[in-house]
């Protein structure tokens, strides 16, 4: 059905699209090549909400080559007018003749909405030329529109011994320089940076994203989880240009004048229901969030189900059996309970190695 021009032009939309991770949020990250045979004439990405789509900016480029051109898109064109006006129609006007879309939009105004408008004005649509790696990009907002709840990272440093902390809870440093700095990457793309009241009074981080270079970046929401707001006046992660939300019990009462940066989620038994957590962020357009906790509430949210992705960079350290685990409240008494992962990428970083983990699907079913 597709020809090896098209896996090619395809595979660099999905390039161009990746472009946009640090900054197009809340909106999906997109790509568009547009070629006349094999000649590329135009491309583009969509950089930032608000600002033109990925295939208006690959028609400016193109000019009047786009006329005739086939026009590679890792998401179907919109047919809506939100920020901006309907993709479809700019396609349209310029005279493409063809379109190959990665992937259907799942947002319910789009839909199928654009491929029909498209096929109405006598263009060539198809559909589902590498959808698998178009999903894998945009896995934190079609989490959201297909979930309703974002996609959820646990960020980890782990020993060899599996240890993520020592008894008393230090835990500077595990992991090497490398991996510090690799975090940020992985920062930068969620929409939410979440960790809890504990983590804030032992380890005070600042939960920001840091570039030595000039990398353009929309900073991510910190949240922290603190049922009776006993970290709402103090620490780092009040610092800097970054907003900062503090979800808290029902019955808790925010000071006077930063009701703004607040919000209840129900409790339950004495804890967070951390899925109301996730829904509550993704009311707040957050596609990804990553959490940077500790082995208490890390083992929570994993315990709940709701783990979607682990990133664990593992250093070659060794920290003893009194230190403490990754993951804290699994109760696993039997093999047969033991939750198993795929390891989806294996990465050496300086000294460490980065492991990217997701479970299984069976046993993210069974939950």
């Amino acid at each position: 059905m597709f020809s090896s021009t098209d896996h090619l032009m395809m595979a660099r939309a999905l390039r161009l699209a990746e472009r946009g991770a640090y900054t197009t949020r809340p909106n999906p990250m997109v790509g568009c090549v547009l070629t006349r045979g094999d000649d590329i004439v135009g491309e583009g990405f969509h950089v930032k909400a608000g600002e033109p789509h990925a295939e208006v900016l690959a028609l400016r480029a193109a000019g009047e080559r786009a006329k005739g051109a086939t026009a590679y898109v890792t998401l179907e064109p919109c047919a809506h007018v939100g920020k901006t006006g309907p993709c479809t129609d700019a396609l349209i006007a310029a005279g493409v003749s063809r379109v190959v879309a990665a992937m259907r939009d799942p947002f319910p105004q789009v839909d199928g909405a654009g491929f029909e408008k498209l096929k109405a004005a006598g263009i060539a649509v198809e559909s589902g030329l590498m959808e698998a790696q178009a999903r894998a990009l945009n896995r934190g907002w079609l989490s959201r529109i297909e979930r309703g709840r974002p996609w959820l990272r646990v960020k980890l440093a782990t020993s060899l011994d599996g240890r993520s902390a020592l008894a008393s809870g230090e835990s500077k440093w595990i992991s090497g320089e490398a991996s510090r700095v690799d975090v940020h990457r992985w920062r930068a793309r969620a929409g939410a940076i979440l960790t809890g009241a504990g983590t804030v009074l032992m380890d005070d981080p600042s939960l920001t994203v840091r570039f030595d270079d000039d990398t353009a970046f929309v900073p991510p929401l910190r949240v922290v989880l603190d049922p009776g707001l006993a970290t709402i006046a103090r620490g780092r992660v009040r610092e800097g240009n970054a907003p900062t939300l503090y979800i808290h019990a029902p019955d808790a009462k925010p000071p006077r004048g930063i009701e703004a940066q607040t919000a209840s989620a129900p409790v339950i038994d004495g804890r967070f229901d951390l899925a109301a957590v996730l829904k509550l962020l993704a009311a707040r357009d957050i596609n990804e969030v990553q959490i940077e906790a500790g082995a208490t509430l890390a083992g929570a949210f994993l315990a709940a189900g709701l783990v979607d992705e682990i990133l664990l960079y593992v250093a070659p350290v060794l920290l003893g059996d009194r230190a403490r685990p990754l993951f804290d409240g699994l109760h696993i008494d039997e093999m047969t309970q033991r939750l198993n992962l795929t390891i989806v990428e294996s990465r050496r970083i300086g000294n460490d190695v980065r492991l990217l983990l997701q479970p299984k699907v069976e046993d993210a079913a069974a939950t």
